[in-house]
């Protein structure tokens, strides 16, 4: 199994997941273009994909899902709630409604040979997930756009392989940067953004001898850095009561508007 950032950050997300048989889209929000260019650059195309799973539906994880529906016919996963809100969202456009095949929190879903658990988490969007995605014994977790996490949470992506994070924006850079009061407090609230750390801190509890790597995404342009994300997550497993060293296991960081490299799950 393997995962690859095609897009990630405020500005529009979208990661690619897979085996040798079957091919997902984790969100869609960037353009159909885009994510065309994406796939043709890890050797695949729209036709090859098996599913487009939507975390929620905010315009940076569903921008390009209407132009791919129309023209691909590719089936949809989300829940009830997300699907309604796509539905409802003009800026998308009309979507045959059965494509959409509708998932449940903490339910199995199989796509041919993957099994998707979707994992409830704390934004503000009609009825948000994580994914877990599992193939052959091997485990990817994908979570972004949570303002704070618990022990279900945690519970949920326990044992994984890779994980892919988000590391939304440092603390200091937004309380000091250019957005409204309003726009802060929603980003820090607990339906708001991970910061660096709180994701470090909810890595150091995910952490097991057999982690392959972690990719840490959804970086705010405005109130984060590449640099600044990976060292604050770094620092804070170094610093939490457990076994382990930031540098004990591989830390990528997503790239904004190319693509990243490809990791494979062993």
């Amino acid at each position: 199994m393997r995962l690859c950032s095609i897009a990630s950050g405020s500005s529009g997300n979208c990661v690619y997941v897979g085996s040798d048989t079957t091919h997902l889209l984790m969100d869609a929000g960037i353009s159909g273009r885009r994510t065309e260019a994406g796939l043709h650059a890890l050797g695949l195309t729209m036709r090859d994909i098996d599913g487009i799973c939507i975390t929620h539906e905010h315009a940076d994880h569903i921008n390009g899902l209407g132009v791919l529906a129309r023209k691909y016919g590719v089936p949809i996963y989300a829940t009830k709630g997300t699907a309604e809100a796509i539905r409802q969202a003009s800026f998308v456009g009309e979507i045959d409604k059965s494509l959409f095949q509708l998932i449940t929190p903490d339910e199995k879903c199989t796509i041919k040979d993957i099994s998707l658990y979707p994992v409830r988490t704390s934004h503000d969007a009609a009825d948000p997930v994580a994914y877990r995605i599992d193939y052959d014994g091997r485990r990817i977790g994908l979570i972004t756009d949570l303002g704070c996490y618990n022990d279900y949470t945690v519970e949920c992506l326990r044992n994984l392989d890779l994980l892919y994070l988000e590391a939304n924006h440092d603390v200091h850079m937004l309380q000091a940067g250019p957005y409204p009061y309003y726009l802060k407090q929603r980003i820090l609230g607990e339906c708001g953004h991970l910061s660096n750390e709180s994701a470090g801190k909810l890595l150091s509890r995910l952490l097991h001898d057999n982690m392959q790597a972690i990719v840490l995404g959804h970086l705010s342009k405005e109130n984060n850095l590449p640099e600044l994300a990976y060292e604050s997550v770094r620092v804070e497993v170094t610093m939490a009561d457990n076994q382990y060293s930031g540098n004990d296991f591989p830390i990528y960081v997503a790239k904004r508007s190319e693509v990243s490299e490809v990791i494979e799950v062993r």
